[in-house]
């Protein structure tokens, strides 16, 4: 009872709320957060760099599918981690923040306090859904139950919570509140039925799912297959239709095939994507006759004007689309297997060795693995088509904010997100630097993750862009370190190879081993 105080008001209602696993680095200013983390049990992971904690937390919640936690300290610990909130809002996932804050009556005071900044919760604010500095105990629990009310029912996006030092101190005899759930809206029976009409008279329905669909895969499915509908996924969206299925096209909405495809269906249903060009590459989508699904009202006509909407979570609204549609229709399979040669053809061009590299380290990672990424060649060329998806949430990979650095750390969250699966690492050597410490991370955690740095000796995205604009290579080709030998420095295994068949050798070793495997697989 000596500190029941404004860390329990959090700790508590983070418990609440289901919360298992926080993912941040303790600091002078937060400890009254990680008194009450140990004393209650909740999993501490520790990152060794907080823009990991954010990208563990992110992958978390993108592989299990609840919330993922991040705890800072005040300042730089706050700041360090920006980057990763602005990642997940990118991205829609939802990722609690949480940091101390300075005491209750100095802010924005330039007093040279330890860890003073101008405004940290306001620069979260320009960065999130929302940011707030509570300024009560009670406030700090009532705020945790906001955050988490808020992350069901709608398009799920980051918050930050910022707790004044001096409250974290402050006495609590409250009561951990647990969040109703918040009920997504439904579709309007009448836009449902208009939409199904339109879908039952089209000769070349196509299906584009994003990320907003992963939790609809069943429903997708079977609707794919009833209208045989080809099928074809953003990379967030990556598997909600198995990728060896007779109707999926893959996540290729960024091929121009797969946009000339969508120009010329009939009837065209995009369930879950806002359609950015982080996914479409400067291409568009368009359609004869265009259905819109989305939980977000905003993103009904963004980028893409539709004909029909439906405002309804994307299991709900496509097994009501399901009820007035005629048995499986067939027809369908030849068409997707068109769209996806040509796709294949297409997507080769870019490929260079990555298509090779990722069926190589398909091969040796169980169907039900997750594979993380990272803004690396190996990566946007390679993993998004040629390494398939048995189902959603098993991808890991940044496409809108286009983080570097993100692939090591969000290994982290998804192992712990699904403890015991198998989780493996293919990034690029420009990637891995951005986060290299997490190596550590992982050792210390003893898990069995294989991790392919594919090496081409720097930035070569960039330095392919200079070459394009008739810029001489600058700032591009870098020093790399011997990551099989920096991986034995810090307790990992690490071996180097050139070649792409012993790959998948590798690959498997690594998931027997008693810690995580660099494999230096250098191209240049």
């Amino acid at each position: 009872m000596t500190h029941r105080n404004g860390g329990a008001a959090v700790v508590d209602s983070l418990i609440a709320h289901g919360v298992d696993t926080v993912f941040g680095i303790p600091g002078t200013h937060n400890l009254e957060l990680y008194r009450h983390l140990q004393s209650t049990g909740v999993q501490v992971v520790t990152p060794r760099h907080e823009q990991g904690a954010g990208y563990a937390a992110e992958a978390y919640a993108r592989v299990s599918g609840r919330p993922g936690v991040v705890v800072t300290t005040s300042g730089p610990g706050l700041t360090n981690a920006m980057t990763a909130a602005a990642t997940a809002y990118a991205e829609s996932q939802p990722v609690l923040v949480i940091s101390p804050g300075m005491p209750t009556g100095t802010e924005g005071r330039d007093l040279g306090q330890l860890h003073e900044a101008k405004n940290t919760s306001g620069a979260m604010n320009e960065l999130v859904a929302w940011s707030r500095r509570v300024h009560s105990a009670d406030e700090a629990a009532d705020a945790v139950t906001d955050a988490f009310a808020g992350f069901s029912g709608c398009r799920p996006r980051p918050v930050h919570i910022e707790v004044p030092i001096d409250v974290l101190t402050q006495h609590w005899s409250g009561q951990a509140r647990t969040a109703a759930a918040t009920p997504a809206p439904a579709p309007e029976r009448g836009a449902v039925g208009r939409a199904a009409h339109a879908l039952a008279l089209a000769d070349k329905p196509l299906i584009i799912a994003g990320g907003g669909a992963v939790d609809a895969a069943a429903e997708l499915t079977a609707l794919a297959e009833t209208l045989g509908a080809p099928v074809a996924t953003t990379v967030n969206g990556k598997g909600v239709v198995p990728e060896r299925h007779r109707l999926s096209v893959g996540a290729s909405v960024r091929l121009r095939a797969l946009q000339a495809a969508a120009a010329e269906s009939d009837a065209l249903l995009v369930v879950g994507s806002e359609l950015g060009d982080s996914d479409l590459w400067e291409g568009q989508i368009r359609g004869r006759t265009v259905i819109r699904c989305d939980v977000d009202a905003g993103q009904l006509h963004k980028n893409c004007p539709a004909d029909h909407t439906l405002l309804g979570d994307a299991a709900t609204t496509v097994e009501a689309l399901l009820e007035p549609l005629d048995s499986d229709r067939t027809g369908g399979e030849d068409r997707a297997a068109a769209l996806r040669s040509a796709c294949r053809e297409e997507a080769d061009r870019d490929a260079g060795p990555y298509a090779e590299i990722n069926e190589a380290v398909r091969a040796a990672l169980p169907a039900d693995g997750v594979l993380t990424g990272d803004s690396s060649q190996v990566t946007y060329f390679g993993s998004v088509h040629f390494f398939d998806m048995a189902s959603p949430r098993r991808f890991c990979y940044s496409p809108g904010f286009a983080t570097l650095g993100y692939g090591l750390p969000a290994a982290i969250g998804a192992s712990v997100a699904r403890p015991g699966a198998k989780v493996a690492v293919l990034i690029g050597d420009g990637a891995a630097m951005f986060s290299i410490q997490e190596l550590m991370t992982l050792t210390e955690a003893r898990l069995s993750v294989p991790v392919v740095i594919v090496d081409n000796g720097g930035y070569r995205e960039i330095e392919d862009q200079e070459r394009a604009r008739g810029i001489a290579p600058v700032g591009v080709r870098l020093q790399t370190p011997d990551f099989a030998a920096l991986a034995v420095a810090m307790g990992a295994r690490g071996v180097r190879t050139t070649s792409t068949a012993d790959l998948t050798e590798l690959v498997g070793a690594a998931f027997g081993a008693d810690r995580p495997t660099v494999i230096h697989f250098d191209i240049r």
